[in-house]
C-alpha cells in the first residue's frame, strides 16, 4: 500500500537535534485554522503531500522536507500525538468549496497530510514551499490533537519573507514570539527538497 511505503521512507530519517528547546517554556502561539479545512479529507492523508496516488507527476512547486519535534512546556515530548497540516497548492488553489481562485487545482498536490509524533515527538512532511495566495503571506496550517485536550491550531510561516510585514494574522502576533511560528526553507544537498525545520511546544492550557 502507498501510504505503508511513505511511513517506511519517512520511518528512515536519523534522530534529529532539538533546536529550540531552550526556549522550551514559550508555547507556540494560537492561530484561525481559516476557512479552508477540508470539508472531503482526500483518500490520500498521509505525510506525503506531493505524490498523490493515481497522478504520474508530484506536486509542481519547491519540495520541503518539513520536521520537527512536538513538545510540552519542560521540553518533554509529545508522543503518539495526532499532526495535521493543509495549505494551497503551488497556484494559490485549497482543494475546498469556497476557494474562488481562478488558477487550475494541481492533481499532483494532496493538499492535506497527517502524522503521528513518535516516542521522542518527532514529526516528518513531505509537501512544498507554501505559496502566497490572494490577501495572504505564504503559510502552512497546523492541528494538533492532544489525548484529553481541545485541538491545537496555528500557522507556520517562512523566514524573510518579505509579505509577512503586511499579513495582518502574522502581524497579530508579538514580535518576540513571530519566531515560535516562522522556520528557514533552505535549500538541501543537490537533488534533493528543500529543508524546514520546526518545533512546536504546546502548554498545559493549549
Amino acid at each position: 500500500m502507498l501510504e505503508n511505503r511513505r511511513r517506511v521512507m519517512f520511518g528512515a530519517a536519523a534522530l534529529l537535534g532539538v533546536p529550540g528547546l531552550a526556549r522550551a517554556a514559550l508555547p507556540t502561539p494560537r492561530q484561525t485554522a481559516g476557512p479552508f479545512y477540508p470539508v472531503e479529507l482526500p483518500l490520500d492523508r498521509d505525510n506525503d503531500l506531493v505524490h498523490v496516488e493515481g497522478q504520474p507527476a508530484p506536486a509542481r512547486g519547491a519540495i520541503t522536507d518539513l520536521s520537527g519535534r512536538l513538545l510540552d512546556s519542560d521540553g518533554r515530548p509529545l508522543a503518539a500525538t495526532r499532526i495535521e497540516i493543509w495549505q494551497c497548492d503551488a497556484n494559490g488553489r485549497y482543494r475546498h468549496p469556497r476557494d474562488g481562485g481562478r488558477g487550475p487545482i494541481d492533481p499532483g498536490f494532496q493538499g492535506f497530510g497527517r502524522t503521528v509524533s513518535d516516542a521522542d515527538g518527532r514529526y516528518r512532511f513531505l509537501t512544498i514551499r507554501p505559496v502566497p495566495y490572494p490577501g495572504r503571506t505564504p503559510h502552512i496550517h497546523v492541528a494538533v490533537f492532544p489525548a484529553g485536550r481541545e485541538p491545537f491550531v496555528t500557522q507556520l510561516y517562512v523566514a524573510d519573507e518579505p509579505r509577512n510585514a503586511e499579513d495582518f494574522l502574522y502581524r497579530s502576533i508579538a514580535v518576540e514570539r513571530r519566531p515560535l511560528v516562522t522556520a528557514s526553507f533552505a535549500p538541501g544537498a543537490a537533488g534533493t527538497p528543500l529543508q524546514a525545520r520546526w518545533d512546536m511546544v504546546l502548554d498545559a492550557a493549549s
